[in-house]
This record gives structure tokens, sequence and C-alpha cells, in this order.
């Protein structure tokens, strides 16, 4: 199965087991709305990838398993910072497809913004961006989750439903090999911590 299938089904199996858990009472009275189940997917994300994005020290944010001597084909995977940033860059550009309106942050290219060169620049912009991506998936409703609005890439059309789904499952794919890295240098994911 592709990894990025994979992720998906964690994800949704993950909410259906958290959909599961027995509410209290008042919770129940009370229905949660689109944009709260939404966000809480990406709460759920934001607890595993900022502190896995903090645990890797500033030496080695340029890790890549080629750069850490491990045997295999690694020339073009990202750097661990690189992934970061890129994770970043894409809630931004998702969140701001799902509100309509420009990024309010440098996107860059593939690999986020350049010139965010240290590890406190670079979990700044991280953070920054959860906190932009939770405002778009909060604002989401029964009435406007899958009306087709204009695709954050330039082509074609997307839905707000769609783009909150598409930021969970690619931020958990890049958490993936993250916690790899992490491993590589010796390091236990926080969410994986006893």
């Amino acid at each position: 199965m592709h990894p990025s299938r994979i992720a998906l089904v964690l994800l949704l199996t993950g909410g259906l087991a958290s959909a599961q858990a027995p509410a209290p009472k008042a919770a129940m009275d009370k229905a949660p709305s689109t944009g709260q189940v939404l966000d809480r997917q990406l709460a759920n994300l934001e607890r595993e990838f900022v502190p896995a994005a903090e645990a890797m020290p500033e030496a080695t944010f340029a890790f890549t398993p080629g750069s850490g001597g491990f045997k295999g084909e690694f020339k073009t995977v990202k750097t661990f910072a690189e992934q970061v940033r890129h994770v970043a860059s894409a809630n931004y550009m998702f969140a701001a497809g799902i509100l309509g309106e420009k990024a309010p942050a440098d996107l860059g290219g593939e690999n986020g913004p350049e010139a965010l060169k240290t590890k406190a620049e670079i979990v700044k912009y991280l953070k920054d961006s959860f906190a932009y991506a939770h405002k778009a998936l909060a604002g989401i409703t029964d009435a406007n989750a899958t009306t087709s609005i204009p695709s954050p890439w330039g082509k074609g059309t997307a839905t707000r439903l769609g783009l909150a789904t598409l930021t969970v499952s690619h931020g958990f794919d890049h958490y993936g090999q993250m916690a790899v890295y992490l491993r590589m240098n010796g390091i236990i994911p926080p969410a994986s911590r006893q």
C-alpha cells in the first residue's frame, strides 16, 4: 500500500477510535462542528510534529541518512530542516486555500523558504504555520466543506474538506520520515517516549 494511503487509513482509524471513546454528558448534548473535528485532527498532528522538530539538535538539523553514512540511495531526500520547512510551507498554502486568501508568510519553493536557516527560525515558522492552519480548519462548516474552491497550487479546484485532510495526512507522512531521521541520530521521537 502507498505510504500516503497508509497515512490516510491511520488518520481515519485514529479519528474513529477517538470518536468511539466515551464522552462526558455535556459533550454528548452537543455534537462537534465539522471545523472542530478537523481542528482536533490537526492538533493531533501538531502534538507529534512540533516536539519532533524541537527534538533534533541544531547541529544535526541538516541531517539526511546519506550525510549520516547510512547505505542506500539518499541523493534526493530532504534534510531534516527541509522536511520541517516543507510541511510548514504546505500548512500555509493549504490553509490559505481554505481561507481564500494569500498566505501570510513566504512559502519558498519545494523545501520552504531557503532564508530560514537556524533551528529557531524554522521551528517558529512551523509553529506559526500551525496557528494559521488552526484558524483555517476551525472555519470549515457543513455548508462550506465540500464547496469547490480554487486550488492553492493554481490548477483546478479543491474543497476545504479535501485541503484540511491533506494538511493532516501530508504532515503525518513527513512526520514518519522525521521520526526515522531522529532515530538514526539516537533520538527517540517525543511521541514514542514512555
